[in-house]
């Protein structure tokens, strides 16, 4: 595929008429060809007016029809080959293998949710036959299903340029919902949004449907994302990035003349809770798989963990000593950007400066311009507490260890915390009864809670929660990973009394899309529904 530096609407190759901007590698600085010009509110226009166009006939498509699409966009992908993973690495300074992994992540969950829409359950159909008999009133037919919103807006990530970009999970969701997709590329990897924006808009082509239903678009998100946000065919955001930048979007999405829900993904610290009986094992192990999760990919995953409570005492020291010499022999990272390393050097030269905050262990500086060395900074549970300023997330190779005495203290460090995606206890049986005391706090403050691992690498499942109370999402009813995800874009409808001729074709009595619905208040499979139906 050849790079054009335009936005890709409604299929076609589209010039912005704003200023220019070009990838930048973020290991040398260096420009990257081509430029990209910058769309006006004017053209973008065209992208959200197409997709209030496509809606109509992507919303109402057949399941096979519609996973094929979704089968078709992973196929594409894979078929730019390596090109695809090379730009990526230009752009981002991320490794080929870290890409590639997440290259069939992103393939991965567009098939998982191709398998969601052929079955068909999010569909959420609902029938309450008549019951004219009924005394002292009948009840009237009504039926419920679960509609698309409509277009929907989503944001590309800086630091998964494929899992949580232009295809990534927010993209995957919103289309398997049947929502058309104006994506808003990232600017620091505008070359991978290209490429695999091509890739959806030869899958749209090839299946037959209206153009509309996705467009990419590059420009300022200072002014085109905030105007995207604010148009009136936008029915919701999707986000991953900064708590200020998802913040913004919610305020634009909230002062409209008709509010829009914005499922915003921002900021966390995910805290790892080590008890005593884990400290029995074997500490150094245990030190470096923290500082693995501490330091891969630079740091730059919002499930990185930013916050270790260790007990007091000689076992407790024991794990800072061990965290300490398998800190000291990482070497720094390139960061995704200039910006972000500038970032990580201020949030880390804060947390130095903070009253009663120590270093406990020290990487190397890495070889290219952007890599600073990974840092462990310590501190005790009285500190934290009262510091809001070790509360700040340091997105990027740093995190804080903090020693505790009681599960008092821990409940009431929980209680203290903001909204987090994560919690990790790392512990034995013995821990068992004081891990039971803080699990309930820590229900009120994720999203998923983890026993024995660690919070990085992300399951693409059906159980799969990634989100939390506010600031980690701004919906903590929400997942933006996993097949729950689809549900974000959906809102019910039920129809009452309307004959067979006007009803939509999943609440049809011969049920010719073999949905499982939910019949009377009793979930019946497909092949025996009919006759429950006109029972």
């Amino acid at each position: 595929m050849t790079l054009t530096g335009h936005s890709l609407i409604a299929g076609q190759a589209v010039a912005g008429e704003g200023k220019t901007t070009f990838g930048l590698n973020p290991a040398t600085n260096e420009q990257l060809e081509p430029a990209y010009t910058l769309i006006t509110e004017d053209q973008l226009q065209a992208a959200t007016s197409a997709a209030a166009e496509a809606y109509a006939s992507f919303s109402t498509l057949d399941p096979e029809t519609h996973a094929g699409f979704l089968e078709a966009i992973a196929d594409n992908i894979e078929a730019i080959g390596d090109d695809l993973i090379i730009r990526a690495g230009q752009e981002t300074g991320l490794p080929a293998a870290r890409l590639q992994g997440e290259r069939a992540r992103t393939t991965g969950q567009l098939r998982l949710f191709a398998s969601v829409v052929r079955q068909g359950d999010f569909r959420g159909v609902r029938i309450d036959p008549a019951l004219p008999d009924r005394a002292p009133l009948p009840r009237a037919d009504i039926r419920q299903r679960q509609i698309p919103l409509g277009p929907v807006a989503v944001f590309g990530a800086s630091n998964f340029p494929l899992a949580f970009s232009t295809a990534g999970g927010d993209t995957a969701s919103a289309l398997a919902a049947g929502c058309p997709v104006v994506f808003k590329a990232h600017n620091a990897h505008p070359g991978t949004s290209e490429l695999v924006g091509q890739a959806i808009a030869k899958a749209v082509s090839d299946a037959g449907l209206h153009p509309g239903v996705f467009s990419l678009i590059y420009g300022p998100g200072s002014s085109i994302g905030q105007a995207l946000v604010a148009d009136p065919a936008i029915k919701a955001v999707g986000f991953t990035g900064s708590q200020s930048a998802g913040i913004a979007l919610m305020r634009t999405a909230a002062a409209r003349s008709e509010p829009i829900p914005v499922y915003a993904e921002m900021s966390s610290l995910n805290p790892v809770f080590v008890f005593s009986g884990a400290l029995k094992g074997d500490v150094d192990a245990l030190a470096q798989q923290y500082v693995a999760a501490v330091t891969g990919s630079s740091g730059q995953l919002c499930t990185s963990p930013g916050l270790l409570f260790a007990p007091v005492g000689e076992d407790g020291d024991k794990l800072a000593a061990a965290v300490g010499r398998a800190v000291s022999a990482c070497a720094g990272q390139t960061m995704l950007t200039e910006g972000i390393a500038a970032s990580w050097n201020s949030g880390a030269g804060a947390l130095g400066a903070a009253e009663n905050v120590d270093i406990i262990g020290e990487g190397t500086v890495g070889p290219t311009e952007n890599a600073p060395a990974p840092t462990i900074f310590g501190t005790d549970i009285a500190d934290f507490v009262a510091n809001p300023v070790l509360h700040a997330e340091i997105f990027g190779a740093a995190s804080l260890v903090i020693r505790y005495s009681s599960a008092e203290e821990l409940i009431e460090a929980t209680n203290r915390l903001e909204g987090q995606l994560t919690a990790s206890l790392q512990l034995t049986e013995q821990d068992y009864p004081t891990a039971a005391r803080l699990i309930p706090a820590l229900e009120q403050k994720v999203g998923r809670i983890i026993v024995n691992g660690w919070p990085t690498g992300v399951e693409v499942g059906h159980a799969m929660v990634h989100g939390g109370p506010f600031p980690a999402t701004s919906d903590t009813r929400t997942t933006s990973v996993g097949t729950l995800a689809i549900n974000r874009f959906l809102r019910p409808v039920a129809y009452q009394s309307l004959p067979q001729e006007l009803l939509p074709a999943p609440l049809l009595d011969a049920n010719p899309w073999q949905l499982n619905r939910r019949v009377d208040g009793i979930v019946a499979e497909a092949a025996n529904e009919k006759d429950e139906v006109n029972a």
